[in-house]
């Protein structure tokens, strides 16, 4: 299996074994969006919560040159080091939601 092949089918299982966790409170949809294309994968909730509208994106990552780049994470998931455990090194992982500039003191790629 091609390497990129693999990081898609570690992204989609992820991302759909994080949606399928139900949402306690309100009339809340969360579900997964994959574009295998342009390799853009997205986890948004959808719905009501009593009278607020929840409407956004948890979880963003894209496939950018190689590398996996974590864009969004409004979960309590520590989703980049899912990533590492299902065997995508942390040099082939970006932290996209951090300042370029401060990407050099984590653990991760730079770029």
């Amino acid at each position: 299996m091609d390497i990129l092949d693999s990081y898609r089918q570690i992204i989609q299982s992820l991302l759909t074994d994080y949606a399928a966790i139900p949402i306690a409170n309100g009339l809340i949809d969360c579900y997964t969006v994959f574009d295998t294309q342009q390799d853009h994968y997205q986890v948004m909730n959808v719905g009501w919560d009593g009278h607020r509208r929840v409407y956004g994106c948890v979880l963003h990552l894209d496939i950018k040159k190689g590398k996996v780049w974590v864009e969004q994470n409004m979960t309590e998931m520590r989703v980049a080091q899912e990533l590492v455990e299902q065997g995508i090194p942390k040099e082939n992982i970006v932290l996209g939601f951090q300042a370029p500039e401060m990407r050099q003191y984590t653990d991760y790629a730079v770029i």
